[in-house]
């Protein structure tokens, strides 16, 4: 059995939860969102309370697809109600941001500058060294964070970069520590 696949999903008040057949609609004050399950996955709702279950609860991917479908349908409800957010924070000498629109312009050490376009139902902030990312879609908000940390990696040496905020970034002792240390 999922320890995750079993627990029961409370739905608030003012979400609306409608279920045909493997695809799931959730909207809520903050927007709408869909999603297909898995066909081993079966949906459904009791009152205020959403049960997820599947067909063989011993087979190992069926289990699998149990606790990731809880957690999928939890994240959709938690979306809709309160919205997920990200942030990330830029170090380095000269490093920024500015938003113009949908685009974000990342000044990060290139000799030129990056222009990042943000996707639908993602909205952000820059304010002096971080930008924040909110949506109702947890698996978009991470996504599009994901994209701009890779466009400059913190590295390890003196840890510039694009990092979220409160990552640690383990540094490494350079050539000129390591020869003195001899």
């Amino acid at each position: 059995m999922s320890r995750i696949g079993k627990q029961p999903i409370t739905v608030p008040g003012g979400v609306d939860v409608n279920i045909d057949g493997s695809v799931v609609a959730i909207k809520g004050p903050k927007g709408s969102l869909q999603r297909t399950l898995h066909s081993a996955v079966t949906i459904g709702k009791d009152g205020s309370t959403l049960h997820v279950t599947v067909g063989d609860p011993q087979n190992n991917t069926h289990k699998a697809l149990w606790g990731l479908s809880q957690r999928l349908v939890s994240n959709m409800v938690n979306g809709v109600t309160k919205g997920f957010e990200k942030q990330l924070e830029l170090n380095g000498v000269g490093f920024r941001a500015s938003l113009s629109g949908r685009a974000l312009t990342l000044n990060v050490g290139f000799s030129h500058a990056v222009e990042f376009s943000l996707p639908l139902g993602i909205e952000a902030k820059v304010e002096k060294n971080v930008i924040t990312l909110s949506g109702i879609d947890k698996e978009l908000v991470g996504q599009t964070a994901a994209s701009i940390r890779k466009i400059r990696k913190p590295e390890p040496y003196k840890g510039k970069g694009i990092r979220y905020v409160g990552e640690v970034v383990r540094k490494k002792a350079g050539k000129a520590a390591k020869a003195g240390a001899k």
